[in-house]
């Protein structure tokens, strides 16, 4: 952080210290408590989900013959005991939240990615192009999100992770676009 004098009427003089957006992003951050709590349980989660499966003695698809629809507890070794064909609950779990976390991170990053150039390219360009652009987003808008998983689950084969990140990332840019198309014509009259 760098300081800066700037003298004022009078013989008083004040230093300022001036901060960068990331720094003053960082001290509100941490000045939020909420925030700080809500980052470290996502941490630990995501923590477990990866580390904790390592630790079982179980697999995911592993079918324990002498402990079926066994409720959860310690004495069996199954935390959060099995489901009716004996598989063990919570590294199936873990797993769940593994695929989730996947899920959500490359379904962002593919909405940033497409939202960021979309919008970015509609507002820079301007005039025929920017509506045309931004009419084929409201076309996007108007359909219905289960409209267009249903469209992708019959185009590609069920059960294929690809057709999530597929559909999240089909309607997510959306908003990304205009957020970004907004700022780029704000830039651009500047």
């Amino acid at each position: 952080m760098s300081e800066s004098v700037i003298p004022v009427i009078g013989a008083t003089i004040v230093k300022v210290e001036s901060r960068g957006f990331w720094s003053d992003a960082w001290r509100r951050l941490r000045r939020n408590r909420a925030s700080i709590v809500a980052a470290i349980v996502i941490l630990l989660i995501t923590i477990l989900a990866f580390l904790g499966p390592n630790f079982s003695p179980h697999s995911f698809d592993a079918i324990d013959w002498d402990h079926m629809a066994v409720p959860p507890g310690a004495q069996n070794d199954h935390w959060l005991g099995t489901d009716r064909l004996g598989r063990d609950l919570f590294v199936r779990t873990l797993f769940g939240v593994q695929i989730s976390l996947q899920i959500a991170l490359l379904a962002t990053l593919v909405s940033l990615s497409i939202g960021v150039t979309f919008g970015a390219t509609a507002g820079y360009l301007g005039g025929r192009i920017d509506n045309y652009m931004m009419r084929f987003v409201d076309i996007l808008y108007s359909l219905p999100y289960i409209f267009i998983v249903i469209i992708l689950s019959t185009l590609f084969e069920r059960g294929n992770i690809f057709v999530l990140f597929l559909a999240i990332g089909a309607v997510g840019w959306l908003t990304m676009a205009r957020i970004v198309r907004g700022q780029t014509l704000s830039l651009k009259r500047k």
